[in-house]
């Protein structure tokens, strides 16, 4: 086997050079056929070449807008809004002739003017003969609520005054001080009411006994007595 394979090597069966001078020339010009053939053949073919795609296919369509909607189109019915009721001023004249009149409210007669102006009759100045009557108003109404001191109140003047009896309790105890009491004034100057607003122990009730037994001036308001509230002060001292 390698005596074959030996042999093959030192003396080839096939050797080159053996072709005639003939084959290179037929060889080469059978490649630049088929060559000449691939390039020319497809530039000879006019009839086989696309044609070009017009130029119009690239134009968009022109936008038509969408017919109108009548739904939407159609305004909604107004809305009706409930009319406040209108409520009649009996003041006004009215429109329409009534069919009958109404009777008068029974109310407060009205005072004529000659029980208004009941006061006394005096020349009226810048014209000669006239008179004028001043009219009586009527009178405050009375007041029930006991006011305080102060501004057009002016403090009631002690016309009787009674004097505390020490207790003897509190004068072994050796208890003085002052006794703070509000008093309440009537019309008539006495003492209707008391309270004690600083207490000293065992001397309240004799400030309180003492103070319920003065009495004072009436106070008036527009000359008229009324109750008031004052503060009076009741001392004990030791002797």
């Amino acid at each position: 086997m390698s005596e074959q394979l030996f042999r093959d090597v030192v003396a080839p069966s096939v050797r080159v050079g053996q072709q005639t001078w003939k084959t290179i020339p037929l060889s080469i010009g059978a490649h630049a056929l088929i060559l000449g053939g691939l390039v020319v053949v497809p530039l000879m073919a006019t009839g086989m070449l696309p044609s070009p795609q017009s130029v119009m296919m690239y134009v968009a369509p022109p936008i038509v807008p969408p017919p109108p909607d009548l739904r939407r189109a159609t305004p909604p019915p107004p809305v009706s809004t409930p009319q406040p009721a209108v409520i009649p001023n009996p003041a006004v004249v009215p429109t329409v002739e009534p069919s009958r009149i109404n009777p008068e409210p029974q109310g407060q007669p009205v005072p004529l003017l000659s029980e208004v102006f009941k006061g006394p009759a005096t020349p009226f100045a810048g014209v000669p003969g006239s008179t004028r009557v001043t009219p009586i108003l009527p009178p405050p109404p009375a007041v029930t609520k006991p006011l305080p001191i102060g501004g057009n109140i002016k403090e009631p003047s002690k016309i009787h005054h009674v004097r505390p009896i020490y207790p003897a309790i509190a004068q072994s105890a050796k208890i003085s001080g002052i006794v703070i009491i509000e008093a309440t004034i009537g019309r008539d100057g006495t003492v209707i009411e008391t309270k004690v607003l600083r207490s000293v122990p065992l001397l309240d009730q004799a400030a309180l006994d003492a103070v319920k037994q003065w009495r004072f001036t009436p106070t008036l308001l527009n000359g008229v007595p009324v109750p008031v509230v004052m503060t009076v002060t009741v001392n004990f001292e030791l002797r």
